[in-house]
């Protein structure tokens, strides 16, 4: 997974908390800036960073991927970026952008440290969360209105009580393998003509393709 979808530059711009870190890749310790405590919820200096640390705050669904990614940057020093959870030290879940690349011996060549940054992106995908929340419920608003004034035609014209109507648009609607709703559009259209008709109905729920 990579940084783009959540929009870390947006994050970034609306001020997300960025935390400095490296990674001493022979040794094996952390180096946190003072930010990057608090983005873990913890006070500047209130714990010592490792490795192990930092995996055990990891979501547990995500925490195997991080260890692969912190192991693959010491060892290759490619640049990288990793979407994960964590935990942080006040139990709060939280979503954080690791992005670093490694920093090689001049002499050696090999990966002496990884360096980078933590940002906190919980704030973007809780308002990317909230907006798709927001749509479903509007088009669940949209479907749900044909297929209300779709029950009523269907029980006016064959004399069912709402329930009845709404196993005969189902009905349709498997038997046709087409979107429920588009079943109650079609009902509905049916019964907007000049001829409203049970037979027009009756039509609509055989062949709701209108084929």
């Amino acid at each position: 997974m990579t940084a783009e979808p959540l929009g870390v530059e947006r994050a970034l711009a609306a001020g997300a908390p960025v935390g400095r870190y490296t990674f001493d890749a022979a040794t094996g310790r952390w180096w946190w800036a003072e930010e990057t405590y608090r983005i873990h919820g913890f006070e500047p200096h209130e714990v010592v960073p490792t490795t192990d640390l930092v995996l055990a705050h990891k979501h547990p669904d995500d925490r195997d991927r991080v260890r692969e990614t912190v192991a693959t940057a010491g060892a290759t020093g490619e640049p990288f970026s990793s979407v994960h959870r964590i935990m942080d030290g006040r139990g709060r879940e939280r979503t954080l952008v690791l992005v670093g690349e490694g920093r090689r011996d001049p002499v050696t060549g090999a990966v002496g440290e990884v360096a980078g940054y933590f940002v906190d992106v919980t704030a973007v995908v809780a308002d990317r969360a909230n907006a798709v929340a927001d749509e479903s419920i509007r088009t669940a608003a949209a479907s749900r209105g044909p297929i209300e004034q779709a029950k009523g035609i269907v029980g006016f014209a064959f004399g069912t009580d709402p329930e009845e109507a709404f196993t005969l648009l189902r009905k349709a609607s498997n038997d046709a393998n087409v979107p429920l709703r588009d079943v109650a559009q079609r009902v509905v259209e049916a019964a907007s003509g000049e001829e409203r008709s049970v037979a027009r109905v009756a039509a609509a729920l055989d062949d709701p393709r209108g084929a």
